[in-house]
């Protein structure tokens, strides 16, 4: 089969296409033929292993799993012993961070993990779209306790993780205010966002009012920064772990100061409940991911830099089959 390969830590160029062995599927395991898939910040953050630490993890001279792709969607083609959930033909969608694989013509999945079947509604170009940006939204905001009728702000509101924010808290019937650049402000707005703030006009750290929540979904503020816009009890949540990794330790101030403005951190869950959630609301039409630009597998290195270039709106989706 064609996959997309690192044997080592780098540039978007060490990324390169070649024929490897189709794996095989173990007992409870799923064989499942990739239609499409993603290139997102995690792939390009294990690609080329920054921060540095991200090497105990995944292999401190060359990577421990060389083919990358945490989103897929596809069908399934053949099952491993003791399946019972899914069965051949089935076209199903998921997560796969830690595990990867998704970057190839073929995947394998255990009946059990962050797998479930695609809404009759969505294309698997859509459904490969669906994961990562929802799960890693979601989590932040549980962990925030964001509740109906507070009022939310969302920085990096076009990014994968925060346009699927926005949807999420209009579901939730949560006034959203939205940050994100001039040529975006109508998406966001038909994401659900009540109020939008062009940041190449205005400084959002200054508007002249205060959230339950700040969600930084793309990591470029800090606690600081946006202390001011949090309301007493305020908290704020960031995609990232901010100017000198901040993140984490002011998140363990926070546990111990609750009724005050503080930091959490999100933990994600990764879990076959996860993904029957976000099926859930794909069917309700209450999610749909971002598109930005799709490219074929072949030209998966192109696609890698496209999405460290900063210019990325929701998702890149790479095809790999007929979608």
């Amino acid at each position: 089969m064609r996959a997309a390969v690192n044997t080592n830590y780098g540039p978007p160029e060490v990324v390169t296409v070649t024929d490897v062995p189709v794996p095989q599927p173990g007992a409870g395991e799923l064989l499942i033929r990739v239609a499409a898939t993603t290139v997102n910040r995690t792939d390009c953050a294990y690609r080329a292993a920054r921060p540095f630490f991200m090497r105990s993890l995944t292999g401190l001279r060359r990577p421990k799993r060389t083919i990358l792709g945490t989103e897929f969607a596809g069908e399934v083609v053949s099952t491993g012993a003791g399946v019972d959930q899914f069965a051949v033909g089935d076209l199903v969608f998921g997560y796969c961070e830690g595990r990867f694989g998704a970057h190839a013509e073929y995947a394998v999945a255990h009946q059990t993990s962050s797998v479930a079947t695609v809404p009759a509604n969505l294309s698997l170009t859509e459904a490969a779209a669906a994961t990562e940006g929802f799960h890693y939204a979601r989590s932040g905001l549980r962990r925030a306790g964001v509740r109906p009728g507070d009022e939310v702000l969302v920085n990096g509101a076009t990014g994968g993780i925060g346009s699927a924010a926005v949807q999420q808290l209009t579901a939730m019937g949560v006034a959203v205010t939205a940050v994100c650049a001039t040529e975006h402000l109508d998406l966001v707005r038909g994401l659900g966002a009540q109020h939008v703030v062009d940041y190449t006009r205005e400084d959002f750290t200054q508007l002249p009012k205060q959230f339950h929540l700040v969600f930084d979904a793309v990591g470029k503020s800090s606690f600081g920064r946006c202390r001011r816009l949090l309301r007493p009890d305020g908290v704020y949540v960031s995609s990232e772990l901010g100017p000198g990794w901040q993140n984490l330790p002011l998140s363990l101030v926070g546990t111990v100061r609750r009724g005050h403005r503080r930091v959490v951190f999100p933990f994600p869950e990764d879990s076959q409940a996860v993904v029957e959630e976000i099926r859930d609301h794909l069917e309700a039409g209450t999610f749909r991911p971002v598109i930005d630009r799709t490219y074929d597998l072949e030209d998966i290195a192109a696609a890698h830099r496209y999405v460290e270039s900063g210019r990325k709106v929701g998702n890149v989706v790479i095809t790999v089959a007929s979608a």
